[in-house]
Formats: C-alpha cells, sequence, structure tokens
C-alpha cells in the first residue's frame, strides 16, 4: 500500500480508503472481518458518512483495535427514525456528532466532515446558521483535527476553498463526472443525456478547484471515483467500460488527491480495489480508454497519464507541467509550487525540445512549449 499525504492535515493516508456504505448492509460479523482484511493490507482511511447507530457500533470494536486508522466523521449527518437524515438544524449536528464520539467510544476524530453541501444557498446557511463555527470550535477544541467539505458541486466547492476554514475536501472524481458543468442537482451527474450533442471537454471549474485544493493545502479524498459502479461497464455515460484501476488511477493523478474512497459491499469489491497496489502500467492506462471515449474531446489537455515519459534527459514532464498549470492558475508563483518545483531531480531547463513527449501524447499537448513555458516562468 503506497501512503499520500493529505494536504496541509499531515495526515499519511493510504491511497486506496474505504467508504463505509457497504458495512450498512452486511452482518456484523461479515463486516467487522472485511475491515479487518482492508487494514490487514494497509488501508489506514475511512469516511464514516453514515450515522447509522448498529453499524457504529459494529465496526468500533475492530476500530479501538486498530487506533492507526483514520475515521472522518461526518457533521450534519443523524438517524432519525431509523434511517439517514442530513441535516442543517444546529442542534441536531451538535447531538448527531456527540452520537459519533459515543458510538465509537473515542473523544475525537481525526476529520470532520461538513456533509453534503451542493448548493451555494445551503452553504450560506450553514456559514450563516452556526455549523461553521461549531465546526471550527471543535478544532479548536481538538475535538477534530480537520475541518472537511463534502460535495459533488465544484462551484460550491471553490466557494467554501476560498474561505481558508477547509482543510479537507471529499469530492465526486472520475473522467465522466470531470466534464460537467456545475450543478445542484447531483443527479445530473447520472443523467447519460447530459453527455450527448457534441464534444465535451474538462470542466474548467473541476480544473480549477483540483489546482486550487493543491495550491492551498487542501487535500481532497475522492467519493463516486467508479461512478456508482456505471463507469465499470457499457451502460457508463461514455459508452465506454473502464476497470477500477483506471478509475483509481485517473482521480489519484488529480492535482490535491490523496485518497480514493472505495464503497465496497464485498470482498470482492474489496479485492479488486486493493489490486490497483500491483497493477502495472498497462492495466492503469485511462489514457487510451479516454481518448476512445464518444463525442469526448480531451485535445490539447494534459491529464498527467505520464506517457509522456520517458524524457531523455529524465524530466518527469507531466510532473513539471503540473506545477506549471498551478502556477498559470494562480496568475503567479506561489512559493509552495516553486519549492515542489525546485525539489525535482531533473527540470524544465535541462529539455532539449527533442519532441519525444509530444509524439508520444495522446491528447496531442505541446509538451516541449510546456517544458519552455516553465523555464521562463521558474528559471534555471
Amino acid at each position: 500500500m503506497k501512503y499520500r499525504t493529505l494536504g496541509r492535515t499531515g495526515l499519511s493516508v493510504s491511497e486506496i480508503g474505504l467508504g463505509c456504505e457497504g458495512f450498512n448492509e452486511l452482518p456484523e460479523e461479515e463486516g467487522r472481518a472485511l475491515l479487518r482484511k482492508a487494514i490487514e493490507a494497509g488501508v489506514n482511511f475511512i469516511d464514516m458518512y453514515s450515522p447509522n447507530p448498529a453499524m457504529h457500533k459494529a465496526i468500533a470494536p475492530v476500530l479501538r483495535e486498530h487506533p492507526e486508522v483514520i475515521v472522518q466523521a461526518h457533521l450534519c449527518t443523524v438517524w432519525k427514525d431509523g434511517q439517514y437524515k442530513a441535516t442543517r438544524d444546529l442542534r441536531e449536528v451538535k447531538s448527531g456528532f456527540e452520537a459519533y464520539l459515543d458510538h465509537f467510544g473515542v473523544a475525537s476524530f481525526p476529520i470532520g466532515m461538513i456533509h453534503y453541501v451542493d448548493s451555494l444557498s445551503t452553504w450560506a446557511e450553514i456559514e450563516r446558521n452556526g455549523i461553521l463555527g461549531y465546526a471550527m470550535e471543535l478544532r479548536r477544541r481538538g475535538t477534530i483535527g480537520a475541518i472537511g467539505f463534502s460535495s459533488h458541486n465544484p462551484e460550491v466547492a471553490l466557494a467554501a476553498i476560498r474561505t481558508g476554514f477547509i482543510d479537507v475536501l471529499m469530492f465526486s472524481v472520475n473522467p465522466c463526472y470531470d466534464l460537467m458543468p456545475p450543478s445542484e442537482d447531483v443527479d445530473d451527474l447520472f443523467d447519460r443525456s447530459k453527455y450527448e450533442g457534441g464534444f465535451l471537454n474538462l470542466d474548467p471549474q473541476r480544473e480549477a478547484l483540483y489546482e486550487e485544493c493543491a495550491r492551498k493545502g487542501v487535500g481532497i479524498d475522492v467519493m463516486k471515483a467508479f461512478g456508482g459502479g456505471e463507469l465499470l461497464s457499457d451502460k457508463s455515460p461514455a459508452g465506454v467500460a473502464l476497470s477500477p484501476a483506471q478509475c483509481i488511477a485517473y482521480a489519484l493523478d488529480r492535482p490535491g488527491v490523496a485518497s480514493i474512497m472505495s464503497g465496497v459491499h464485498s470482498e470482492k469489491e474489496l479485492m479488486d480495489s486493493l489490486a490497483f497496489e500491483d497493477a502495472g502500467e498497462e492495466e492503469r492506462d485511462y489514457a487510451s480508454a479516454l481518448r476512445s471515449f464518444p463525442r469526448l474531446n480531451w485535445k490539447g489537455r494534459c491529464m498527467y497519464c505520464g506517457h509522456c515519459a520517458p524524457c531523455p534527459k529524465g524530466i518527469k514532464v507531466a510532473e513539471v507541467t503540473r506545477f506549471l498549470n498551478l502556477a498559470k492558475a494562480e496568475g503567479g508563483l506561489p512559493e509552495t509550487v516553486r519549492e515542489h518545483y525546485l525539489a525535482l531531480e531533473h527540470r524544465a531547463g535541462e529539455c532539449i525540445g527533442c519532441g519525444a513527449c509530444a509524439k508520444r501524447c495522446p491528447f496531442g499537448v505541446d509538451a516541449p512549449g510546456n517544458m519552455k513555458e516553465a523555464l521562463a516562468l521558474f528559471g534555471k
């Protein structure tokens, strides 16, 4: 298992994490066995959006055995009348989070996630009615280590990130959703008709969101990497089935992303996700699949897929391009971006302009031109 730093939190998280929805459906012993198997494989990051007290108490003993596991608990989600409810009532939010602490028998969680905010009006309500203030109070007291924010809408997520209060973003990332413009209705992401009628390209607000998170040190953990399973079949909005390894590789290559929350419902689904760690380059290669998507146009967009390698001078062309794009999006040269660039073993100034990288790019990116831009921006 490989681990990544979750933005400015400093938490080292497994790049394959777990969503919790599957544990709601499994008998207690099966759920505990599945969680133990994941932990034995190196998984140390789990999202706990569900407020189901029975599920909490079923898996809590395993988590107490493994205090190294990082639990992302949620604010604004409560169990009412025997079912899940998203709430914006501050009293319910407080009692719901106290229930999380009680069910797991802990005094704190590493992350407290403000749950499911897909409209600007809901975000304004959360700022206005004291929920954001409550999250900040929890962080000050050490009851949570970091404030998280969960959304499917890049416009809303950008607004939250730009306040400076959010440390972790839970966001839906996959190559189909990344084509869709912002919407307050999450069902738009699943509506195949939205992908018809002309060529689509990467939505600029989604691209801006990932870059903003990378610049500000907001760690992203990914939900819906498989699009609820749709991307794994020919019923995919793109008309082409992807593999779990391709979906995971795509999400992990987006700026700011640290971990994929895989919503497993069985041992087979768990093993399919964990198999990514041993997958070869060919199995992870999403670039060829994206290029084959009907009606989709990725021309000129660097997807950071790494097909431009190897460079005869050892330059990691995709990494240089990533830092170039981050700086360009900022309209300047942020210190953090510059320092990450300078930490590269081989930089743009070593480019000899041979064009081998451009010939290998599946998306027609002018990689040598990017190296020239990077040299002009970052210097030697």
